[in-house]
């Protein structure tokens, strides 16, 4: 062995130290449940939010958790993101759905006219998960605390594809995907 290769396996080895030590590092700053990038969300509906986000001033204050939008009869209900269904039921004469994502946000799906989702069930971003009509609710929790949801709502925007100009048929559309604001908060 030269010297060259002795020089290549010490700094080898103390660049895997390092590199072991500075994922330990950002593991403890990160904390549990914590994540670096925040998830862009699909809008679940498509209709106008006719209430915004209004924080409680305290606990059991009044307020607004989350957006109420108005949407048409029988609106499709779409999921925000994909994750695991861990609520279905009826709370204060008011059905809702809860998706919690593998991130550990809640998603709260509220004034659902129809759903045929079971508490357990996965579900993908996109997939229909109920029926509204006239009036939704749409929540966000991260951890214990409810967080407007806007900011982490993209916008679909579809892809590029070449339509045939030489008269065969043309393929179905893709569907679109969400892309989100740049300098959303990350948490």
């Amino acid at each position: 062995m030269d010297d060259h290769d002795a020089w290549r396996r010490s700094a080898t080895r103390i660049g895997c130290r390092w590199a072991a030590r500075l994922l330990v590092m950002a593991a403890a700053l990160a904390g549990p449940g914590q994540v670096d990038a925040a998830p862009c969300l699909r809008p679940p509906v498509v209709g106008a939010v006719v209430d915004p986000f209004r924080p409680p001033a305290c606990t059991w204050c009044a307020g607004n958790r989350g957006l109420e939008y108005r949407v048409a009869d029988d609106t499709a209900v779409r999921a925000a993101a994909s994750g695991t269904v861990t609520f279905v039921g009826v709370v204060a004469g008011t059905p809702y759905l809860v998706v919690e994502l593998p991130n550990g946000w809640r998603l709260t799906y509220g004034r659902l006219a129809v759903t045929q989702a079971r508490s357990g069930d996965t579900v993908v971003a996109g997939s229909i998960l109920g029926r509204a009509t006239g009036q939704f609710y749409f929540g966000l929790r991260i951890g214990d605390a409810y967080r407007d949801p806007a900011p982490f709502i993209g916008r679909l925007v579809g892809r590029s594809r070449l339509i045939p100009v030489d008269g065969t048929p043309q393929r179905p559309t893709p569907p679109g995907v969400a892309r989100c604001r740049v300098g959303q908060p990350a948490r």
